[in-house]
C-alpha cells in the first residue's frame, strides 16, 4: 500500500495499463506537448499524443482508435466539454456494438472533472453524471477515493465498452491508501463506507465524505448511519443498496447535482420501486439548490449541499 493524492492515484491505474498492454494510447488538448512529459517519456509519441482544441476531433479519433483494435484514454479536462461532441458520446461510441451485434468493440475511457465549486462559476462546475447514466452501451463511473481512483480507471480501460470516468475535482489533492501492484476494482460493486442500523446514507463522489462527515455527527447523537458509495453509476449496485434499506429502513441520499437532474433521483425511483416495502418514511434527497453555480465563495456555499444539511435531513428523518 502506498499513500499518495487522488490524481496520481488515477495516473497510477493508467500506468498500471499502458505498461501490461501496448494497445493503450493516452491523448488529449495538453498532452504530451514537450518530449520531458511524463507519459511521453515513458510511453513515447505514438502512444501518448496531443490533439487539436476540438472535443469532436479528440473524441472522434478516439472512437475509430478503438473499432480499430486500440484502447485510449481521452483526457476531457471537464466534463462539460463532452457537451459539444455529445453526439458521439451518446449516439456514436455506444450504439456499434449492439448494431453490429457484438463484432465491433469500442474499448475507450472519456476521463473527465466534475463538480469544481471553487471560484469556476457557471460553466464548469456542474455534476451532470446523470446525462450520461440512462444511455444505452455507455458505462459511467465516480470513485470516491484514491484506491478507487486507481482500480476503477484500470477496469474502466479493459472494458471492451465506452466508459466515462468521472473524477471530482474537489478530491484532486486528497490523499489515500493506494494498493501497490496490479488493482482493479470490479464494475458494479458499491462500497460499504460505514454500518449501521438507523438510516442509509448515499453518496457520489466528493459527497461520500460529506455523508461520513455527517455519520460521525450522527454518532454523537446516538444515530447510527450506513454509508455506501455505489462507485458505478453503470451499472448500479442496487442490490447492495436494497440490503442497506432493508436493514434501516430509511434513505437519505446525498447528491452534488440539481434535484431533477442528480444520480440520487435516479436510485431514489429505484428503492421507491423495489424497496418500497422495507421504508419506515419517506426517501429524503440532499442535492444542489436548482440553480447555476454562482461566483462568488458564500453563494457556493448556499448552493452545494454540506454534512449539516445531511445531518439536518436525518435528524427530521427520524423526527
Amino acid at each position: 500500500m502506498a499513500d499518495m493524492p487522488y490524481i496520481a492515484a488515477i495516473d497510477a491505474g493508467i500506468h498500471q495499463e499502458m505498461a501490461r498492454d501496448p494497445s493503450v494510447l493516452y491523448f488529449g488538448q495538453n498532452m504530451a506537448t514537450t518530449e520531458n512529459h511524463e507519459f511521453v517519456a515513458k510511453y513515447g509519441s505514438d502512444r501518448v499524443r496531443v490533439t487539436p482544441i476540438s472535443e469532436t476531433a479528440e473524441i472522434g479519433i478516439a472512437i475509430g482508435a478503438a473499432m480499430a483494435g486500440l484502447r485510449p484514454v481521452v483526457e476531457l479536462y471537464m466534463a462539460e466539454f463532452m457537451l459539444v461532441a455529445m453526439d458521439q458520446v451518446v449516439n456514436e461510441a455506444n450504439r456499434f456494438r449492439y448494431m453490429s451485434g457484438g463484432q465491433v468493440k469500442v474499448p475507450m475511457v472519456l476521463k473527465a472533472g466534475y463538480g469544481f465549486t471553487c471560484g469556476w462559476a457557471g460553466q464548469h462546475t456542474g455534476t451532470i453524471t446523470s446525462m450520461f447514466a440512462g444511455v444505452p452501451g455507455l458505462k459511467v463511473v465516480a470513485p470516491a477515493t484514491a484506491a478507487d481512483a486507481k482500480g476503477l480507471m484500470a477496469t474502466a480501460i479493459r472494458d471492451d465498452n465506452p466508459v466515462v470516468y468521472l473524477h471530482h475535482y474537489l478530491l484532486t489533492l486528497e490523499h489515500g491508501e493506494v494498493p501497490d501492484g496490479e488493482y482493479l476494482v470490479p464494475f458494479g460493486q458499491a462500497a460499504v463506507r460505514r454500518t449501521g442500523a438507523d438510516v442509509t446514507l448515499i453518496a457520489t463522489g466528493w459527497m461520500v465524505g460529506r455523508a461520513l462527515a455527517a455519520a460521525e455527527q450522527l454518532a454523537g447523537l446516538g444515530i447510527d448511519a450506513e454509508v455506501i458509495d455505489p462507485r458505478t453509476i453503470t451499472p448500479l449496485d442496487l442490490d447492495t443498496i436494497l440490503k442497506s434499506v432493508a436493514k434501516t429502513g430509511r434513505v437519505v441520499l446525498a447528491d452534488q447535482a440539481t434535484r431533477h437532474g442528480s444520480v440520487s433521483a435516479i436510485i431514489a425511483a429505484d428503492i421507491a420501486e423495489h424497496g418500497f416495502g422495507y421504508l419506515k418514511a419517506p426517501i429524503v434527497q440532499v442535492t444542489a439548490a436548482d440553480s447555476t453555480i454562482p461566483y462568488s465563495a458564500p453563494l457556493e456555499a448556499l448552493i452545494i449541499p454540506d454534512e449539516a444539511r445531511i445531518v439536518a435531513a436525518v435528524r427530521k428523518l427520524l423526527g
